[in-house]
């Protein structure tokens, strides 16, 4: 039997769902609709509207920032 492949759209929970006060940067770009990579750089440069909280050598993105960042686009 083949493996099933998991889709982009199920990989992560809703927003709304989402219990942690902080995610993983793929998931956080999921919720942002933006690449990866977008993210690091805006934790290596420092440039962002949302900064990272470093744990080690990873990077955990505050839901409540991303929250209030998706809320202030939808209200513009």
């Amino acid at each position: 039997m083949p493996a099933r492949k998991i889709s982009k759209e199920n990989r992560f929970p809703p927003i709304e769902l989402e219990k942690r006060p902080v995610v993983e940067t793929r998931q956080a770009a999921y919720y942002l609709l933006m690449e990866d990579q977008t993210l690091r750089a805006w934790a290596c440069f420092e440039n962002g509207p949302i900064r990272p909280i470093r744990i080690g050598r990873r990077l955990g993105w505050p839901m409540a920032k991303i929250r209030e960042l998706l809320n202030a686009e939808v209200s513009e």
